[in-house]
């Protein structure tokens, strides 16, 4: 059972979000897989991907801000 290990970069309430409106989050997983809260958009971006992109079936587009992503960027293994 893959398990969540750790998050990467710094929590929504260290970003600011204080309501709990916007928690955009990244966390690494036993796996070595990365899992991604964001914002469901689908919908909105399928069609704009690059040609040679694909989504399966079980997969979803999320979205996060770029806060969220930059501050992570320190906390993200290398290959």
């Amino acid at each position: 059972m893959t398990t969540v290990v750790r998050r990467i970069g710094a929590s929504p309430r260290a970003r600011g979000s204080a309501t709990g409106q916007s928690c955009p989050d990244i966390f690494e997983l036993s796996d070595g897989s990365f899992a991604v809260i964001g914002r469901e958009a689908t919908r909105e971006l399928e069609q704009e991907l690059p040609h040679d992109a694909a989504r399966a079936n079980d997969e979803r587009i999320v979205v996060i801000t770029r806060e969220t992503l930059v501050q992570a960027k320190d906390d993200i293994p290398p290959a």
